[in-house]
């Protein structure tokens, strides 16, 4: 129920400093549009998220709404980590990473197979079509479990979980580092 890294550089986001060195934030810096994407339904933000198999959040990035899940892969699971089931350091890589329709391409699939993490992705219609059309030349359809598959609705409950917060559900929060904030205080919440 994790994301995992791959090897494709990611897009790079133009920051700006806020409040100074020595303001209230610290000298963090701000993404240049606060993580506020225009889509078809006006102004939003998307929350990637990576969480393990008991619900509880792992890593979450804010993009604005109109990003693609599959091009902040890599940066989702570059923030994964758990304790180990013996002890060591932490560990970066899950056993499987179960994900929707959205995470289906081979750069995400031969990222996986290269870090020996198994995945659990459909395949999207149009990629089942183009194979067939291209015949023995397409090659065979990667392996799909749809028993395993049925776990997925655990990111999709986490989602739920993190709703429950108001002020994660209708953002109000003009800056990305204040949303980012309520959604790690909700996250703490969740685990505790």
């Amino acid at each position: 129920s994790c994301v995992p890294i791959s090897t494709r550089p990611v897009p790079a986001v133009v920051r700006v400093r806020t409040q100074g060195a020595s303001g209230s934030c610290g000298g963090q810096t701000e993404p240049d549009d606060h993580a506020i994407g225009r889509s078809r339904g006006g102004p939003s933000t998307k929350i990637h998220l990576a969480c393990d198999g008991h619900g509880r959040p792992l890593t979450t990035v804010l993009t604005g709404g109109n990003t693609n899940d599959c091009t902040m892969f890599e940066t989702v699971l570059a923030g994964v980590w758990f304790p180990p089931a013996r002890p060591g350091r932490l560990a970066t890589r899950p056993a499987r990473v179960i994900a929707d329709k959205g995470y289906s391409s081979r750069s995400i699939r031969a990222h996986l197979r290269r870090r020996g993490i198994r995945a659990t992705i459909p395949e999207r219609r149009d990629q089942r079509d183009g194979r067939a059309r291209r015949g023995r030349a397409g090659g065979r359809p990667p392996a799909f479990d749809p028993v395993t598959y049925k776990r997925r609705n655990v990111v999709e409950r986490c989602f739920n979980r993190l709703k429950q917060f108001r002020a994660i559900a209708t953002r109000y929060d003009k800056t990305a580092l204040s949303y980012q904030a309520m959604i790690d205080l909700a996250t703490l919440t969740l685990w505790l």
